[in-house]
């Protein structure tokens, strides 16, 4: 390749990463062995399975379409722009392609020999850094059966690189577990367990788990002669089985153990108890797996005694977050570890005010609501949340509302003192309008789902983003069961929904320049969280709800969802999901550094490419909404 064309492949690569972490003369050598491939439209430069080629891929221009194949369709997962990398898995991978690489327009692709960049990976940290997030982001789908939930399938870590990666990487368990009837005698199950050399056995019904045995139900329940060894194991075993997905990490495994007291959990294909038995994980599972991990702030949390304690964890849980950040652990995974923890902390804060007001006079349940009902909640943000209490005698309910108050106040208290500040729009358990009985907040609900606007003066959209931090489950649930029941057939609380959702200011405007703050403490600042985020976590909601996606709270798992239940649209879906990531980790990233909410982007101290990031980010939001006035016919409102 003669210089002058080297020359202008290094200029190109100069402003994207990770070729702008080398110098000048380090890109000229790679540009030299650099080969120039043209595709046509539609034409498909590796599919999957395909054997790796020796070199990796970046986009000089045009457009690249990264797919896979699931239930006989192509699903698209990312769209490649000029200086986007791809093709990165003979980097770290043994195996064949897992995706099909295929131009969306006529493209120019630069191909660099692995051979020629691994040097340069191995000098420089930040390229590594760079090429592993690349790599997780493109192995990171529904459909990759081997790599869900992984990084990387080889140990390129360096042995002084922080170890909290290995607790977000899946981990290694059972995969034939012994499965058995309920109508199986004791005698006969310690048998096979015995021959097995296992130390549980699962009960299924037409494979799906109802029930788990354990070494420790025959030393309770049979040794000690509270059942004969001639008893059917369906009256000896524990039930509900604890379920998870089969690409569940080492992190996530540990925090549902210690959350619902038990030893065992059982894999299963979708991670409910409605699919096929995979696996089960036992303590001793996670015994060899780790040495340290985020549970150990769980028990630090159920043994804190005071907010000071409880404060200490949660700027534990900090450090934690901006380190798995730095090392480009997936963020989903950090979602799912902070959002245990800060519920834990959120638990034993209400835990801590009834020591002090003495035992509740009937039973309740604490949601958390918004962010932290979502699991979205990685910063310092402020504090929301709900109390329902059991429906009471009329002649009880002054004093048993009283007593709910006094507990809000003084947990609402804890929380503040651990660094969630008081809500400003009074969101919060501790308000008398969120706390009161079942039979109250069914009005409620009816109230702002059957007349929405009418008898309130907004319906806030944050009391349909909830999770049980404390108390009486069974209360969730009837909250749940009369939100879908209003959501049949009720096109005006669509119609208001939907018209809220795109009552936001556009991202961008006429001239695609960031629409700043024009006044005010923020002024020339980009508001990321009301411009950005909040749109997406908006239309992801008003899409579950209507077609009632029970039980995924999270906007990027919800998105994900929306795309196999309502596959038509599923290519909007999927890069609405990749946007909500990139934007909340911009925000987070703001957030750690300014020691603030992170909402406020000062666009100029962004680099070109990472002003291009952004936007592009942004873009799924036009066809978002576009989709939003053709779903749900937008006109009572508008």
């Amino acid at each position: 390749m003669s210089n002058s064309v080297a020359e202008n492949i290094a200029n190109f690569l100069k402003d994207y990463p990770p070729f702008n972490y080398l110098r000048h003369d380090e890109l000229i050598q790679v540009a030299t062995s650099i080969s120039v491939v043209s595709l046509d439209k539609h034409k498909t430069l590796f599919k999957i399975d395909d054997k790796l080629h020796d070199s990796f891929y970046v986009v000089a221009s045009g457009v690249v379409n990264l797919a896979v194949i699931a239930d006989a369709e192509e699903t698209l997962l990312n769209k490649c722009y000029a200086g986007d990398v791809f093709g990165l898995r003979p980097f770290f991978a043994k195996n064949n392609y897992m995706m099909t690489a295929k131009a969306r327009e006529d493209s120019i692709v630069y191909a660099i020999p692995i051979a020629v960049f691994k040097p340069f990976v191995a000098q420089n940290p930040q390229v590594l850094d760079f090429l592993l997030e690349s790599f997780a982001t493109n192995t990171r789908n529904p459909f990759d059966k081997e790599n869900r939930g992984k990084l990387i399938t080889d140990n390129v870590y360096t042995e002084n690189q922080s170890n909290e990666i290995q607790y977000f990487q899946s981990l290694t368990y059972n995969k034939t577990p012994l499965k058995i009837t309920g109508t199986m005698v004791v005698k006969d199950v310690a048998q096979l367990m015995t021959e097995n050399l296992i130390d549980s056995a699962v009960i299924i019904n037409q494979n799906c788990p109802i029930g788990i045995v354990t070494d420790t139900d025959f030393r309770t329940k049979i040794a000690n002669g509270r059942f004969p060894i001639t008893t059917a194991v369906d009256k000896i075993m524990s039930a509900p089985v604890i379920t998870v997905p089969e690409n569940v990490s080492v992190a996530e495994a540990q925090l549902l153990l210690l959350k619902y007291n038990v030893s065992h959990l059982c894999v299963t294909v979708d991670g409910s108890d409605k699919s096929e038995v995979k696996g089960i994980i036992s303590e001793h599972d996670l015994i060899v797996a780790q040495a340290n991990n985020p549970g150990v702030l769980i028990k630090e949390i159920k043994r804190s005694l005071s907010p000071k304690e409880l404060k200490l964890v949660r700027e534990k849980l900090t450090d934690l977050i901006q380190s798995s950040i730095a090392k480009n652990i997936p963020l989903p995974h950090i979602y799912n570890i902070t959002g245990e923890i800060i519920t834990a902390i959120i638990k034993r804060s209400v835990e801590l005010a009834i020591l002090d007001l003495g035992s509740p006079p009937s039973r309740f349940a604490w949601l958390s609501i918004g962010s932290q009902g979502r699991k979205e909640q990685l910063l310092l943000t402020d504090q929301d949340s709900i109390l329902i209490f059991e429906d009471v005698a009329p002649e009880k309910y002054r004093d048993v509302k009283d007593y709910f108050l006094k507990l809000s106040k003084r947990t609402t208290a804890i929380l503040e003192k651990v660094g969630y500040q008081y809500c400003p729009n009074g969101h919060m358990a501790s308000n008398m309008l969120w706390c009161k009985s079942m039979g109250d907040w069914i009005k409620q609900y009816n109230n702002w789902m059957k007349m929405p606007g009418e008898k309130s003066n907004d319906i806030s959209s944050i009391f349909f983003d909830y999770e049980i931090a404390f108390g009486e489950g069974k209360i969730e649930d009837t909250i749940s069961d009369l939100i879908a029941g209003n959501t049949k057939n009720n096109a005006l609380f669509f119609d208001y929904l939907g018209n809220d959702a795109l009552r936001k200011n556009p991202p961008l405007n006429f001239f695609k320049k960031f629409n700043v703050e024009e006044e005010g403490e923020h002024k020339g600042k980009f508001d990321i969280k009301s411009k950005g985020i909040m749109p997406l976590v908006d239309g992801a909601r008003l899409f579950a709800l209507s077609l009632n996606l029970r039980g995924i709270n999270n906007t990027y798992s919800r998105f994900k969802q929306l795309a196999l239940v309502d596959p038509k649209f599923s290519e909007i879906y999927l890069n609405c999901a990749d946007a909500f990531l990139i934007l909340s980790k911009f925000r987070t990233l703001e957030g750690l550094k300014t020691d603030s909410s992170g909402d406020f982007i000062a666009i100029e101290e962004l680099s070109k490419v990472e002003r291009e990031r952004l936007k592009n980010a942004l873009s799924p939001m036009r066809d978002l909404e576009e989709l939003i006035k053709d779903k749900f016919q937008l006109t009572q409102f508008s």
